[in-house]
């Protein structure tokens, strides 16, 4: 089987859901900005914080440090649990375009994680209302 046989032989690989460049909050003063707006909401596991930014979209900032989890394999892992609640939550019909950033506070195990991602929403939930009402 020649080179080219075998590459369209392949299967056809499933688009990966990336969360593009401008939905991310990249810089310490986006991050600053929303740590300075003070509308938090505090869970068992994590603390999300939020700011209304004045564009079309919502921007997401994660914070998963070393010394909360140690391994980087599930560092990852929370990371993608935090970008996948995110786009889920963005596809609920909520039209308040936001800047979040989401920090862990504790360590996550893979039992809990249902919990966790019911913890996301809910504090989501929250930071809506309260910014929407100030």
């Amino acid at each position: 089987m020649s080179r080219s046989d075998n590459l369209t032989n392949r299967p056809i690989s499933v688009k990966k859901h990336l969360l593009s460049r401008n939905r991310r909050l990249r810089c310490a003063n986006a991050f600053a900005a929303v740590f300075n707006y003070r509308h938090q909401a505090r869970g068992n596991y994590i603390q999300v914080y939020a700011k209304p930014n004045g564009l079309s979209f919502s921007r997401l900032g994660l914070i998963v440090s070393k010394k909360v989890e140690r391994s980087a394999v599930k560092r990852n892992r929370i990371k993608r649990v935090f970008r996948e609640t995110f786009r889920t939550f963005q596809g609920c019909g909520n039209t308040v375009q936001m800047d979040w950033v989401m920090r862990l506070q504790l360590p996550i195990t893979a039992d809990i994680s249902k919990q966790f991602n019911a913890e996301i929403r809910l504090l989501m939930h929250q930071l809506l209302k309260k910014c929407h009402d100030s």
